[in-house]
């Protein structure tokens, strides 16, 4: 029963100078995955603590078996992103609205695990725990430095496991301070080095100052960013089923920074076939009088001077006639079942006609019975007679 039941798997393995050890459940539990110790440090104490811990999880859940969780198809974990100066400390929350018991997990971006709900597993003073419930794993990372950045992931051991990430940004701040000659003003620098995508274009940035000299007022530098990127590139068609006859327009959306130069439009890898019936007007690319001949890959590129992008429409023109004639043999079915019915309707009459006659004729056949044979009129008539004296000895009644 026990092993039919669920089952445990313990894992050692040798990974960036680290034991691991987990605990699977076949209810959908998973117990404990995590960092045992550090292998440079290895301590028999400490081996014999998280073996006993481990074993005495392993016998409890034994005699006090958990059912499947029934509501884990509502929960996800929730996290959000993190921003801090380098040597500052970063908090790292994750939450659940919804939990029926089940563990949450804290890795770092080597899938570390960093903390298991309440557990520490990763030997490192500069992370502690900050809160550990069922709805909430709290954690905070002290004197963060570069290579701390990354994606950290919060998982909730639900099946399957879900996860959320969140990713740590670490600012590099740097200070200078320079003094004149006979040391009564000084010069201070701050520089602030991150990286930057096309979403920052835009953002604004600010600097500020506190001096006792300012009255309790800071002195605050604003600075919008411009970010340059490679132009974005996307096609939208005027027509969603383009029949042959019809028209058709191509506009090539490209956005960047700075501004893009007139997109290039292409077919099959090379310039436009027919000039006369396809006209490019800046973005636009126009097509009339579709036919079969303009089936094809349609490319569009914009460039600035950061870089060039491009992206493709594969047009495909219908025949308006194929169209109807494909609604033909929904006609087709319709009409064979409308024939059908008909069909077994006039058998069902035919049959039900027939049975009503039958029956009728069974009495006009015991009134004449004898007569058929008769070689003449005069015999035919005392047969007659002589069947209905013995119709008389089985009379039948009507009503």
């Amino acid at each position: 029963m026990f092993l039919r039941y669920r089952e445990y798997t313990v894992n050692a393995d040798f990974k960036n100078e680290l034991y691991y050890l987990s605990l699977v459940r076949l209810d959908h539990t998973v117990f404990q995955v995590c960092h045992l110790w550090e292998a440079a440090e290895i301590n028999s104490n400490l081996q014999l603590q998280y073996f006993l811990f481990f074993f005495s999880l392993l016998f409890s859940s034994f005699l006090h078996p958990l059912p499947p969780s029934s509501g884990s198809q509502g929960q996800f974990p929730l996290t959000q992103n993190v921003t801090v100066v380098e040597g500052g400390t970063a908090n790292l929350t994750c939450r659940v609205d919804q939990n029926d018991n089940t563990s949450l997990q804290w890795s770092n971006p080597a899938q570390q695990t960093l903390y298991f709900d309440d557990k520490k597993a990763l030997r490192d003073n500069r992370i502690e725990l900050v809160r550990a419930s069922w709805h909430e794993l709290s954690i905070s990372v002290s004197d963060v430095s570069l290579s701390d950045e990354g994606q950290y992931t919060c998982s909730l051991f639900t099946m399957p496991v879900k996860t959320s990430k969140a990713f740590l940004t670490v600012l590099d701040v740097k200070y200078f301070k320079e003094e004149d000659s006979v040391r009564k003003t000084f010069t201070v620098s701050s520089t602030l080095d991150f990286l930057a995508d096309r979403s920052d274009d835009g953002a604004v940035v600010s600097c500020r100052v506190d001096h006792e000299s300012l009255n309790s007022t800071p002195q605050i530098a604003m600075q919008v960013l411009e970010i340059h990127y490679t132009p974005l590139v996307k096609i939208i068609s005027s027509n969603s089923w383009p029949e042959e006859g019809q028209s058709i327009i191509l506009t090539c959306e490209s956005k960047g920074k700075p501004v893009p130069e007139p997109v290039l439009w292409t077919k099959d890898g090379g310039e436009l076939p027919d000039p006369e019936r396809m006209v490019v007007n800046g973005r636009v690319l126009s097509i009339s009088f579709l036919n079969k001949t303009d089936n094809g890959t349609y490319r569009c590129e914009a460039k600035n001077p950061i870089g060039r992008n491009s992206t493709e429409y594969v047009l495909i023109v219908h025949d308006p006639n194929a169209l109807a004639g494909q609604t033909g043999p929904d006609h087709a079915l319709i009409g064979g079942i409308v024939a059908v019915v008909v069909f077994v309707t006039l058998c069902s009459i035919i049959l039900l006609g027939r049975y009503l006659a039958r029956h009728k004729g069974t009495y006009l056949t015991n009134e004449a019975k004898g007569a058929e044979d008769a070689p003449d009129a005069d015999t035919a008539i005392i047969n007659a007679e002589g069947s209905q004296v013995n119709a008389e000895e089985k009379k039948e009644y009507f009503i």
